[in-house]
């Protein structure tokens, strides 16, 4: 088990049955990154990650 592992467990125990849009989402990731300006990076890869999962090359399958 990887540490993140732990506060995925937390936030799907805790918010697990809401239903959120990604415009909430994204406020929320730019809050953090305003919080906590070192995290910047990561939380760009996650948004682009997710942003992108559509578009997966068929090639790469």
């Amino acid at each position: 088990m990887y540490f993140t592992d732990r506060g995925i467990e937390e936030l799907e125990k805790r918010r697990g049955d809401e239903d959120i849009t990604f415009a909430w989402l994204a406020e929320r990731l730019r809050t953090f990154v305003d919080l906590n300006p070192e995290f910047e990076t990561p939380v760009e890869r996650l948004a682009v990650w997710l942003a992108r999962l559509d578009d997966e090359d068929p090639d790469d399958e």
